[in-house]
C-alpha cells in the first residue's frame, strides 16, 4: 500500500507548468454530462467512422495505411445493426467502382431510419447494393439465412483481381446464419441456446458457432479467396477481439471438432445434440482456408469504431466544456453492484478536501480486477484526482466504458445503465459539497437500455433525498430491477437520458463529473 500511496506525492510545480487549466463553463453539470455523452455517440456514427477510414485518391483507396487499386472490381457485403449507414457512406465514396453488394440488416431498419429523419443513412434509389432485412427480435431466421447465402455466393464468385469490402457491426452474428448441412438453422440455434443457458462463455459459444457455420471463423474470407478482403469493423465487444465480433467471419481460424466436443461434454450436452451436429463434427479434418498462409495475407481487418474512440472524442468535448478529462478504462464489466461501489469510492477519493484515508485506495484496488479495471489504471486515475485537488486544476471528467451485468431478482423495467446510475446515486449520498456533489451518467451508445426508451440516466448525491421527498423507496425499485420506473416517476423523468435512435453501438459510456473541490490548507 505504501508503494501505491507514493504515487500521490505532490509533484514539483515546474513539472506542472505546461498543464493548462480547462476553460470555465456556465452550463449546468447535467447539461454538460449530456453534451459529453452526445459527443461520444456522434464519434461512432456508422457513416462517420466509414468516412474517416476510407481515403479516396483518384482510382485507389487507402485504408488503414494500405493502398488498393480500384478498377470496377469492388464488391461489398455487410451484416450488423449499423451496417446500412456504413454501406450508404461506402457507396458515396467508392460507388463509381462498385459492381455489386449484398447486406443483411435488422428487420424494419429502413422504415425506422426514415421515420426518425435519418435518411442520410439509407441507400440511394439506384444503389447497386441489395438490402435484405432479417433476424427479427435479434434472432437468426430464414430471411437472415437467405442473406447469408447470397453473401456466400457473391464471395465465391470473386477472382484475384477483385476487392471485397466487408462491413461488420454488432448484431452481425444473428444476421449471418449459415449452418453447414445437414444442420438446420433451428438445430444450430437450439445448441447455442442450451450452451448459453448452461453458462458457457462467449469464447466457448463462438467455438461451437464457428464449427457449425460456413461463414463464421474466417469462413467468409475462405469463400472469397483469392480476392483481396477488406473488413471495416464497428466493435461492440470489450477489447475489440476480431474473432469474437460477429464471430469473426473474416478472421482465419482453424476449427477442430475435438475442441467443440470438449465444450459440449463440459456442459453435459454431448448426448443431447441432434444427429446432424454429430455428422458435421465427425468429419476428421478441421475446416481451414483453401491455403491458409495465402488467405491470411489477402485479408485486412480494421476496427474503425469502438468504445475507446467514443471515449476519446467524449474527452475532447469534456475539455471544451471546462473539465480535465481522464479515461479510467474502456472495458468495465462485472456486476453493477461492484461497479457502482467502485465509482462511489472514486467519487469520495476525488472529493476529499484532505488526503484521502488509505482504506479508500485499498478497497478500490481490491474491486478493480473484479470489474475489468487494472490496478495501474486505478493508480493513474487516483494520481490525477490528487494532483487536481492539490494544484487547483478545477473540474475533472472521469470517463469509462464497457458492459456491466445485472443479476435479475425482479420483474420490473430497466437496464444495466439505469440500474448502475441508481446504485451510484445511493453510493454518492452525503457527498454534498459542492451542491449535490459530483454527477454520474451511464448510457448505452445504442440509445436503448433494456426494454425501455431510455439509454440510461444521470444521478448525483442529492438523489436519495429527492426520492425520499417524493415517496419513492429506492431499495424496493432495485430489488425489482425497476430502475426505469423509478427514474420515470422521479421529478417527471428529468434524470432519464433519452437520445432517441442513435444508429450505432459500441457498448456503454460511464461518466463521473467532479466539480472543483476547495481544499483545507493547514
Amino acid at each position: 500500500m505504501a508503494r501505491v500511496l507514493s504515487l500521490f506525492r505532490h509533484q514539483p510545480f515546474l513539472a506542472l507548468r505546461g498543464r493548462r487549466k480547462p476553460p470555465l463553463c456556465k452550463m449546468s453539470m447535467d447539461s454538460r454530462a449530456r453534451g459529453v455523452f452526445a459527443a461520444a455517440v456522434e464519434a461512432v456514427q456508422p457513416d462517420t467512422v466509414v468516412r474517416q477510414s476510407i481515403e479516396r485518391k483518384k482510382d485507389s483507396v487507402i485504408i488503414d495505411g494500405h493502398k488498393f487499386t480500384l478498377k470496377h472490381n469492388l464488391h461489398l457485403v455487410g451484416f450488423g445493426k449499423a451496417v446500412l449507414g456504413m454501406a450508404a457512406e461506402a457507396e458515396r465514396i467508392v460507388g463509381d467502382h462498385l459492381v455489386k453488394g449484398v447486406i443483411s440488416v435488422p428487420h424494419g431498419i429502413q422504415q425506422t431510419l426514415q421515420q426518425h429523419g435519418k435518411g442520410h443513412l439509407l441507400l440511394k434509389e439506384n444503389s447497386r447494393i441489395k438490402v435484405i432485412e432479417g433476424a427479427k427480435h435479434n434472432l437468426p431466421d430464414a430471411d437472415a439465412q437467405k442473406a447469408a447465402e447470397e453473401i456466400r455466393q457473391l464471395a465465391s464468385g470473386l477472382t484475384e483481381e477483385d476487392l471485397l469490402l466487408v462491413l461488420i457491426s454488432g448484431g452481425g452474428s444473428a444476421l449471418l446464419p449459415a449452418p453447414i448441412p445437414p444442420i438446420s438453422l433451428q438445430e444450430k440455434l437450439d445448441v447455442t441456446r442450451k450452451l448459453a443457458a448452461a453458462g458457457a462463455t462467449i469464447q466457448e459459444l463462438n467455438t461451437v458457432r464457428r464449427a457449425l457455420s460456413f461463414l463464421k471463423g474466417g469462413g467468409l474470407a475462405n469463400f472469397a479467396h483469392p480476392a483481396q478482403v477488406i473488413s471495416l469493423i464497428l466493435s461492440d465487444v470489450i477489447g475489440d477481439p476480431l474473432d469474437l465480433i460477429a464471430s469473426g467471419p473474416t478472421v482465419p481460424t482453424e476449427v477442430w471438432p475435438e475442441e467443440v466436443l470438449s465444450v459440449l461434454e463440459r456442459y453435459k450436452l454431448l448426448n443431447s445434440v441432434p444427429p446432424s451436429v454429430n455428422d458435421v463434427l465427425g468429419r476428421t479434418s478441421p475446416r481451414e482456408s483453401k491455403d491458409k498462409s495465402s488467405t491470411s495475407g489477402h485479408v485486412l481487418n480494421a476496427v474503425i469504431g469502438s468504445n475507446s474512440l467514443a471515449l476519446k472524442c467524449a474527452g475532447l468535448r469534456a475539455r471544451e466544456l471546462g473539465f480535465r478529462p481522464v479515461v479510467l478504462a474502456p472495458g468495465v464489466c462485472g456486476d453493477v453492484r461492484s461497479v457502482s461501489r467502485l465509482y462511489g469510492l472514486l467519487a469520495r477519493f476525488a472529493c476529499s478536501r484532505e488526503e484521502p484515508p488509505p482504506e479508500l485506495a485499498a478497497e478500490m484496488l481490491r474491486l478493480g480486477p473484479e470489474v475489468g479495471v487494472e490496478s495501474w489504471d486505478l493508480c493513474r486515475t487516483m494520481q490525477v484526482f490528487e494532483e487536481g485537488r492539490t494544484e487547483g486544476w478545477g473540474a475533472t471528467c472521469l470517463l469509462a466504458g464497457g458492459e456491466p451485468t445485472v443479476e435479475l431478482t425482479g420483474k420490473g423495467r430497466g437496464g444495466r445503465n439505469q440500474e448502475l446510475a441508481l446504485r451510484v446515486g445511493v453510493e454518492l449520498r452525503d457527498l454534498k459539497h459542492p451542491h449535490n456533489g459530483p454527477v454520474f451518467l451511464s448510457g448505452g451508445t445504442d440509445g436503448q437500455d433494456g426494454p425501455t426508451e431510455a439509454a440510461g440516466a444521470i444521478t448525483d448525491a442529492g438523489l436519495c433525498e429527492e426520492a425520499q421527498a417524493q415517496g419513492l423507496d429506492i431499495d424496493t425499485f432495485l430489488t425489482n430491477n425497476d430502475s426505469y420506473t423509478f427514474f420515470s416517476r422521479l421529478s417527471a423523468g428529468k434524470r432519464l437520458l433519452v437520445p432517441g435512435l442513435t444508429c450505432t453501438n459500441v457498448m456503454d459510456v460511464h461518466m463521473l463529473l467532479i466539480p472543483p473541490i476547495p481544499i483545507n490548507i493547514r
